[in-house]
């Protein structure tokens, strides 16, 4: 279940034009026909108006202001709106945290749901194309790796298991302790109570500062998983959501989110869980355009007698 984008795409994909405009008539009609709740899981997030990107779905393509490049709705290598989505009508969403996203190579830049993130939270998160990504060994104890995996811990545990960093001081400078990947490491054993330890956390100032998550098909991250670089940061699984994804890979569970899936509930989670505060909607946003897509999408799928 995890960080990387399942590969997310942009409106339809620009691969997929000659069905989209099949259905281009039926998808205007139904942007004045809002899905209904049980259709669109997604209907109750406290998200800014859409009415800017239905207009730009409307109007078409659009260029980019910095590139020149066609696109709809936003350039997906410049990460900001097109000419016809003004920047003053896009919501601004302040995360509590600093987060990296790093994409593979090949992962399709018009598929991505990466650039929602930087596009919506544009002074908090940053895009590297990996293999240029930073060196975190010495900022190992406040920074987590959001993947899963055997030693993957869930949110409400972060403080606790961060700890471990923390009471070995420089141990990122330590080869035999910075050279243990994480991935063979043996599951950490709770000696004391983690509700305890993230109370003590909270009282000294939450560590967590950073939180990496992995852009790219599940059969593609291996490659960047087992780079040294992201050997021995803390990793964390979200176990209990589901994907909306529209593009879900085929024999993956549901559980297996989309990149900006997976930011939005784990801050969420993070919100409640960490910062112990109660969360109202504070970063609904982030599904700004992820859920405007998934509602054109499904409804074009009902149009076409697909579902």
């Amino acid at each position: 279940q995890l960080t990387m984008s399942l590969n997310s795409p942009i409106l339809l994909n620009e691969e997929n034009t000659q069905g989209a405009k099949r259905n281009n008539g039926c998808l205007e009609s139904l942007l004045q026909t809002p899905s209904s709740f049980q259709d669109n899981p997604l209907q109750q997030l406290q998200l800014a108006s859409q009415e800017v990107l239905k207009k730009a779905k409307k109007s078409g393509r659009s260029k980019c202001p910095r590139c020149n490049s066609s696109r709809m709705f936003y350039c997906y290598t410049c990460f900001v709106p097109v000419e016809t989505v003004p920047t003053t009508e896009i919501p601004t969403v302040k995360l509590p945290l600093k987060i990296d996203i790093i994409k593979h190579p090949n992962e399709t830049d018009g598929k991505s749901t990466a650039v929602h993130a930087k596009l919506l939270a544009p002074d908090d998160v940053t895009i590297y194309k990996y293999p240029c990504i930073p060196e975190y060994g010495e900022k190992r104890h406040e920074i987590g790796l959001v993947f899963p995996g055997p030693n993957s811990v869930s949110v409400k545990d972060i403080a606790f298991h961060l700890q471990k960093y923390t009471k070995k001081g420089a141990c990122a400078s330590d080869d035999d302790c910075s050279r243990e990947p994480l991935l063979k490491q043996a599951k950490i054993e709770l000696e004391e109570n983690p509700n305890e330890c993230i109370s003590n956390s909270r009282s000294e100032g939450t560590r967590l500062k950073k939180i990496i998550f992995i852009d790219s098909t599940w059969n593609q991250t291996n490659k960047i998983i087992t780079d040294e670089r992201l050997q021995g940061l803390l990793q964390i699984e979200l176990k209990t959501r589901k994907t909306c994804f529209w593009r879900h890979q085929k024999g993956k569970p549901d559980t297996y989110l989309s990149t900006i899936e997976a930011i939005y509930y784990f801050l969420v989670d993070y919100h409640q869980e960490i910062l112990k505060e109660s969360y109202k909607g504070q970063y609904d946003n982030l599904l700004f355009f992820f859920s405007f897509m998934y509602s054109l999408i499904k409804d074009a799928k009902c149009c076409a007698g697909k579902e």
